[in-house]
């Protein structure tokens, strides 16, 4: 079994887990504890909590010590430092000309690095800045680019409701916000009303995203004929926060809309949705005859490509016959001619030429579509020699 607490090294950060060892810290002590930048200074946000291993997918990094005077009076040193930090820093901004925001300065526990955050709209070449800061403060200096929502919540403020700005009060992670969630909740989409002070979307879109979309599923979609205790109507609206749908009816040339709770329609829609077993059956019989006949006409496609096959292969093997023929009267022809048998030797060259005046006869067919006299010429003195060659 593991103590676990939780730690949060900046305000309104991200809360880390560690293992409290024997120390037993309570809420809002200071400890000290090793992080991959190095030891930090944080306080502790959440009390101990008895974990097994099992719950636990990774091994959790262990405190150094609870915070004593003097690394309190070294934290508070080094908040005073940062004040000092982004002062000299805008200065130095406006020198160099660099289209940047500073929005945060901190300084390490060790008071070896200092870490800048700015924003801007594209890449800055801060390398004469970096040269500056290090010579004036005699450290590490880094400068951090970062987005406006991690803007917002470094510096707070207040959202449209009027309470303290989500990200800067509670929320840890930024989870992806979509125009289509405002839609989903019917809400207006001018842009001032569905953003933050961040300028994007508002975090608190996502709240309520999942009822929203859990109640979608109950309920019609707008435009649909629905069945209602007063007759068929079509579905004018929805309003997902009171579980209600309002109905438009059809009164000659007028329209009227009725609202109705969505509990007093539930019973309607199973008597709307319940399948006709007559109905049923004939489309399942329908199912069954396109299923057959689509089986059909696949085997018939198979037994046609099966034919198709099997006489080419027919065709094939007529061709190799009369060719073997063909070799064969050749060879009984040169038999007689000679009074002997044809040596293996002789009956290869007699087909070799065969098949040089063969290659040239078809040659010459190709050139005579041809109306170039100096290809055909060219042709005939290639018959001449090939003939040449093999006498």
């Amino acid at each position: 079994m593991i103590n676990g607490i939780g730690v949060c090294f900046q305000q309104n950060g991200k809360v880390f887990h560690y293992n409290a060892l024997d120390l037993n810290p309570k809420v809002g002590d200071y400890i000290v504890a090793e992080t991959e930048h190095g030891i930090d200074f944080g306080e502790v946000v959440q009390g101990i909590q008895v974990l097994s291993e099992e719950q636990l997918k990774t091994n959790l990094p262990k405190l150094v010590r609870i915070a004593t005077e003097q690394d309190i009076k070294k934290a508070t040193d080094n908040r005073k430092k940062e004040k000092e930090a982004f002062g000299i820093a805008q200065q130095k901004i406006k020198e160099h000309k660099l289209e940047m925001k500073l929005v945060s300065v901190e300084c390490s526990f060790e008071s070896n690095k200092l870490l800048f955050y700015f924003t801007a709209n594209g890449r800055v070449d801060f390398r004469a800045l970096v040269k500056d800061l290090a010579t004036i403060f005699k450290t590490r200096i880094e400068l951090r680019q970062i987005g406006v929502r991690d803007e917002a919540r470094m510096i707070g403020g207040l959202g449209p409701c009027g309470r303290p700005i989500c990200c800067g009060a509670f929320l840890k992670d930024f989870q992806p916000v979509s125009i289509k969630m405002a839609k989903e909740q019917n809400l207006s989409l001018n842009p001032t009303k569905i953003s933050g002070v961040c300028g994007r979307l508002m975090c608190c879109l996502k709240y309520e995203q999942c009822q929203y979309e859990c109640a979608r599923k109950r309920m019609p979609r707008v435009g649909k004929s629905i069945l209602t205790p007063d007759g068929n109507g079509v579905v004018a609206e929805l309003n997902m926060m009171k579980d209600t749908v309002t109905v438009r009816f059809s009164n000659g040339d007028s329209f009227e809309n009725k609202v109705y709770e969505m509990s007093a329609l539930e019973e309607f829609f199973q008597a709307q949705n319940k399948p006709d077993e007559a109905a049923d059956m004939r489309t399942l019989k329908e199912a069954r005859l396109a299923e057959i006949t689509d089986s059909s006409v696949r085997s018939l496609k198979q037994v046609l490509q099966s034919d198709k096959e099997f006489s080419d292969q027919t065709e094939a093997s007529k061709k190799k016959q009369e060719k073997t023929k063909v070799t064969r009267e050749s060879n009984q022809k040169n038999e007689r001619q000679y009074g002997q048998p044809v040596k293996r030797e002789k009956t290869s060259q007699i087909q070799k030429q065969n098949r040089t005046i063969n290659k040239a006869e078809s040659n010459k067919q190709e050139y005579s579509k041809v109306e170039d006299s100096r290809k055909y010429s060219k042709w005939s003195e290639a018959v001449e020699k090939a003939i040449q060659d093999n006498q």
